[in-house]
């Protein structure tokens, strides 16, 4: 009689939900409520960063020239030095996976991190609109301040096409939407389900850490805008597959320049 489907117990409610399943997302809140706790998840997202940080600040140290700081796009020049490039941003998803076999169920319950069919399709619609809609705030911000400062990915594609930046356009292609969203859509954003924050200001909240960890001023509009629609990829499936699709989606046109440069 038009009713909605058994989905869920009242006593099986995911948090911050009062209500029977809402009828736009009524999947994330399924998901939510199978997944249960990931009160772990703020201390996965902050020992992640603080090592992401940590481990940036080492490689920094032990470049020869410590002016320059470490540049992940920039990496040491010699023998499998080169391979450290990648680690800052390793930790970022190598943490909330410990986390969630130490903690937790394992990354398909915690996270849902095997893609379902409906992931590829919300992922690349929502991943999409990331871009597009980076792409035309960009424009607005140039035609308002002008070009943007140079940034170390146009440096890299002005450098030498060597297999290593072809490393480095798929690792940005695929390796950082999984780890960064295995952090960012993942465990913080989990613990913060947890503790019954509003689906809206969780969306917003870890959009704005999203753009602010990148650490480039000039960007972090856009960034943040970026967020929202890979967000809202995970906002509507409750799974963090989604969201990766979503997110390699926006990084696949700086990966494809990557990868014609590269040769």
């Amino acid at each position: 009689m038009g009713e909605q489907p058994e989905r869920e117990s009242p006593g099986n409610r995911p948090a911050g939900n009062a209500v029977g399943p809402h009828p736009r997302f009524w999947e994330a809140q399924l998901e939510a409520a199978r997944r249960g706790s990931l009160a772990w998840g703020l201390a996965a997202f902050f020992i992640g960063y603080g090592g992401y940080y940590l481990v940036g600040l080492i490689l920094t140290a032990v470049q020869p020239d410590r002016r320059s700081g470490f540049d992940p796009t920039t990496p040491p020049s010699t023998g499998p030095l080169l391979l450290l490039a990648f680690a800052p941003n390793i930790l970022l998803g190598l943490v909330p996976a410990v986390f969630s076999w130490w903690c937790g169920r394992g990354l398909r319950a915690d996270f849902g991190i095997v893609p379902k069919r409906r992931d590829f399709k919300v992922g690349v619609l929502c991943g999409l609109a990331a871009l597009f809609g980076s792409l035309l705030l960009t424009l607005v911000i140039v035609a308002i301040s002008g070009p943007p400062p140079e940034t170390d990915l146009a440096r890299l594609m002005q450098g030498e096409r060597t297999f290593w930046l072809f490393l480095f356009a798929l690792f940005a292609f695929l390796g950082a939407p999984l780890t960064e969203e295995l952090l960012m859509r993942g465990a913080l954003w989990g613990a913060l389900e947890h503790y019954r924050i509003p689906r809206y200001a969780i969306l917003v909240l870890t959009s704005m850490i999203f753009a602010l960890i990148h650490q480039e001023v000039w960007r972090t509009p856009v960034l943040f805008v970026g967020g929202l629609a890979i967000g809202a990829a995970r906002m509507i499936t409750g799974r963090v597959a989604t969201s990766m699709i979503a997110h390699a989606t926006n990084n696949f046109l700086p990966a494809l320049l990557l990868f014609a440069v590269a040769r």
